[in-house]
């Protein structure tokens, strides 16, 4: 569902992306590990067309990104670390919005059992968002990604900042996608998280990918001794 040939970006005399190979199946959640300005975000920017290559390609269901860029966001659903919403509107209300932006038009019972099995509580539906929590608003973009019935999710950094409870909650739904044949592409810098919900775990640095492994094939701890040593290397 997801491939990366050889992409490379260069901003000016900076090389963000070295000749990246990457490819992401149904059904995986592929965890990207590194530190900042490692590349994990330029990868995914790439992949969602916010992101020029200077070479190589980014491939979803097999549609060149940077030539048929419409066509590839059809296969998309993209879940940033704050998702924006319209504070003035209900959870209720903002999936509807973003939903009917895709041309969808469903009833509000169907939207509601969206957030439901989003994990969003049942008295917070109608509630306008400027009162919910960081993890609440991470489920009306659960929601969103789910209505638009999107074969590829790409997430940067989605669970920053929340708390070890909604952590849990957006892991689980991350299962659930992976359990549907959806694939995950995941910018994390939570080496807990990635062992956890992961079945493949890569690691960047230096906008190279310089390690790629099994998530059942390595523990917490091993893999924190791998990311390290290689944290420690030139």
């Amino acid at each position: 569902m997801l491939q990366a040939i050889a992409l490379t970006k260069q901003f000016g005399r900076h090389t963000a992306l070295h000749a990246l190979d990457l490819t992401v199946q149904k059904g995986e959640i592929f965890c990207l590990l590194g530190p900042n300005g490692a590349g994990k975000t330029t990868t995914v920017n790439c992949f969602l067309g916010f992101v020029i290559p200077t070479s190589g390609r980014a491939l979803v269901n097999g549609i060149d990104v940077a030539q048929q860029l419409p066509q590839a966001r059809q296969h998309i659903a993209y879940i940033p670390e704050t998702v924006m919403l319209y504070a003035h509107l209900t959870g209720l209300e903002n999936l509807i919005f973003f939903d009917s932006l895709t041309g969808h038009h469903h009833t509000r019972e169907h939207y509601t059992t969206l957030l439901l099995k989003a994990g969003l509580q049942e008295h917070a539906i109608n509630r306008r968002v400027k009162t919910y929590s960081k993890g609440m608003r991470q489920k009306v973009g659960i929601a969103i990604a789910a209505a638009k019935n999107a074969q590829v999710l790409l997430l940067d950094e989605p669970t920053s900042g929340l708390d070890p409870h909604a952590s849990n909650e957006f892991s689980d739904l991350l299962r659930r996608f992976s359990e549907e044949g959806r694939a995950v592409l995941m910018a994390t810098h939570d080496l807990y998280r990635a062992r956890e919900v992961a079945t493949r775990i890569g690691i960047m640095k230096n906008g190279q990918l310089i390690a790629d492994m099994e998530a059942d094939a390595v523990d917490h701890y091993t893999l924190e001794n791998i990311y390290m040593e290689h944290m420690r290397t030139v």
